[in-house]
C-alpha cells in the first residue's frame, strides 16, 4: 500500500545517493592533487602530493652542480614550500564550495582558520544532564532519560 510519503522518501534516498557519490568524487580528486614548482635557473623541479609529501625531485639542467651544499639545500626547501603552496591552493579550490560561507578553505588547510564559531554555544545534552549540571545536584526526572545520582 502506497503512502503519501513514498515519493518524498524516494527523493530523500536519491539525494543521499547523489551526495554520497559527490563526496567519493571529491575525495578522489583531493587524492590526485599535486603541486609543482621550478627553482630559479631551472636548478631543480619538485612535485608534492596533496599532503605536501615530496613525490619527485628533478634536475633539468646542470645548474645545481655549481651550487654549494647549503645553497642547494636552501633552494630545495624553498622550492618544496612553493610546490606545497600550489597544492594547498588547489585543494582549497576543491573544498571551498563544500564548506560554510564563513570558512576559508585555504586557512583551514593551513591550520590558521578560526572555526570555533561553528560549534554550538553550549554542548548538546539530555534535559536530565543539563538540570544536574545547572543545579549541581540530583536531577529531577524530565522524562527524557534516567535520573543521575551523586557518587
Amino acid at each position: 500500500m502506497a503512502t503519501p510519503f513514498d515519493e518524498q522518501i524516494e527523493q530523500l534516498g536519491e539525494t543521499y545517493r547523489t551526495q554520497l557519490a559527490q563526496i567519493g568524487d571529491l575525495q578522489r580528486r583531493m587524492r590526485e592533487v599535486s603541486g609543482t614548482a621550478t627553482a630559479k635557473a631551472q636548478a631543480m623541479k619538485v612535485t608534492v602530493g596533496p599532503q605536501g609529501e615530496l613525490l619527485s625531485v628533478e634536475f633539468p639542467t646542470s645548474a645545481y652542480r655549481r651550487m654549494a651544499p647549503k645553497e642547494l639545500a636552501d633552494l630545495l626547501v624553498t622550492t618544496v614550500q612553493e610546490a606545497r603552496g600550489k597544492a594547498t591552493a588547489e585543494l582549497a579550490k576543491l573544498l571551498d564550495p563544500h564548506l560554510p560561507d564563513d570558512v576559508d578553505a585555504g586557512s583551514l588547510l593551513r591550520g590558521t582558520a578560526d572555526v570555533g564559531h561553528l560549534l554550538p554555544s553550549e554542548p548538546a545534552m539530555p534535559g536530565a544532564v543539563r538540570a544536574y549540571v545547572e543545579q549541581g545536584g540530583m536531577a529531577q526526572d524530565h522524562g527524557d532519560g534516567p535520573p543521575i545520582a551523586h557518587r
